[in-house]
C-alpha cells in the first residue's frame, strides 16, 4: 500500500539527526498540564508521582493515558494495581507537584485527600480527577504507557475561577484566560 505521495510506507524509522540534549530542549517547548497520579500499594501504603505525560485518548469508552519511567521505584505497584487516580493540579498546588516529584518517604504525610470509590486517593483541591481502571500497559523505550478506563471523574467546585498548573521549558506557570 502506498502513502499519499505514492511511495511505499517505510518499515523502520530513519536514525535521528539530533542528540538527546537537543531532543529534550525541543520537547520542553511543549506546554503541558501537571498531574499527580495516586494509588495504593497492597500493603495499604499510599503512593503518588508527579506526571506531565497525561492525555485524553477516547470518549467512548472514556480512556486517558500517562507514562512512567521504567526505572521508577513506583513502577511495580502501578503496573500491578487495578486502579489509580489522575489528579489535575491547579496553579496554587505547586507545593504538591514538588512534593510528589521529589520527597522521599511518605509523600502523603499531611496531604489532604479523600478515598475514591476504588479506594484510591483523590487529592483535595485538584482542578479535576479521573478514577481509572488500569486497562492497558505498553512498554515503549524507557517508559511504560498506561491507558486508564475512566470509571468516575469530577471537577473542583470553583474550577471556573482557577488556573491550571502548567510546565513548559523547565518552569511552572499558571494560565489566565484571554
Amino acid at each position: 500500500m502506498a502513502n499519499e505521495a505514492g511511495n511505499p510506507p517505510m518499515k523502520h524509522a530513519t536514525p535521528p539527526n539530533f542528540d538527546a540534549a537537543e531532543f529534550k530542549r525541543a520537547l520542553a517547548q511543549f506546554a503541558t498540564g501537571v498531574t499527580v497520579i495516586t494509588t495504593r500499594a497492597p500493603s495499604g501504603q499510599l503512593l503518588g508521582i508527579t506526571a506531565s505525560s497525561f492525555n485524553s485518548v477516547s470518549l467512548a469508552p472514556p480512556l486517558v493515558l500517562w507514562s512512567l519511567a521504567t526505572r521508577s521505584a513506583s513502577m511495580p505497584v502501578f503496573r500491578a494495581n487495578s486502579h489509580y487516580v489522575v489528579n489535575v493540579l491547579a496553579a496554587s498546588q505547586l507545593d504538591l507537584c514538588t512534593r510528589f516529584a521529589t520527597v522521599k518517604g511518605d509523600r502523603f504525610e499531611g496531604v489532604s485527600h479523600a478515598e475514591g470509590d476504588s479506594g484510591m486517593p483523590v487529592l483535595d483541591g485538584a482542578l479535576a480527577w479521573f478514577e481509572c481502571h488500569n486497562r492497558s500497559r505498553y512498554d515503549e523505550g524507557d517508559h511504560v504507557i498506561f491507558v486508564g478506563e475512566v470509571e468516575r471523574c469530577g471537577l473542583h467546585e470553583n474550577v471556573a475561577e482557577m488556573a491550571p498548573l502548567v510546565f513548559q521549558n523547565g518552569k511552572f506557570h499558571g494560565l489566565k484566560s484571554f
